[in-house]
């Protein structure tokens, strides 16, 4: 029998650009960030919280260029 937390916790592989795994390593030295990956997934869900609190097209726009900047989107 799986353990309860495996079952409710499901886990995909995303894929970066090594430079930018690199600068964001070195950012999160000295952080209570344990991984690069843990990192990745604060920045991710502070922005999908952002975005589902932003209304109007041109605020999303404004939210995907932060992302775009940071190098997340292409």
């Amino acid at each position: 029998m799986k353990d309860e937390k495996s079952q409710k916790r499901k886990y995909t592989t995303i894929t970066i650009p090594a430079p930018l795994f690199g600068k964001i390593k070195e950012r999160i030295k000295d952080t209570g960030f344990s991984s690069v990956s843990d990192y990745v997934t604060y920045v991710l869900r502070e922005t999908m919280a952002e975005m589902s609190m932003v209304g109007t097209k041109k605020e999303r726009s404004g939210v995907i260029e932060k992302l775009r900047a940071l190098g997340y989107t292409d």
